[in-house]
């Protein structure tokens, strides 16, 4: 009786470990696929890597400590978005494939 038992235990904590990362996939997709609404210009933006390499140069040129854009307070997220509609991807030379 106790084997089975210590069985049952193995078994479904093995399990857990495995269902884990698949619950865990769709939070990190939500994440990646978030959309900030820009207020000033009235347009949206959809957070991609190439918005995270962008918003990590504006941090570096305006002396800032990184935290991710969700953390930043609305003022702040508005005047990068103010800096990013004067530069573009094409102006940051971020690659577009």
């Amino acid at each position: 009786m106790r084997t089975n038992i210590c069985r049952f235990l193995s078994v479904s904590s093995l399990s857990a470990l495995f269902l884990i990362p698949l619950a865990w996939a769709p939070m990190q997709l939500r994440a990646e696929d978030r959309v900030y609404h820009d207020a000033q210009h009235n347009d949206d933006h959809h957070w991609s890597n190439h918005e995270d390499r962008a918003y990590r140069m504006w941090v570096k040129e305006n002396h800032r400590k990184y935290r991710t854009f969700a953390e930043l307070k609305g003022e702040d997220q508005q005047a990068y978005w103010a800096w990013r509609h004067e530069h573009s991807d094409a102006v940051l030379k971020i690659d577009i494939r």
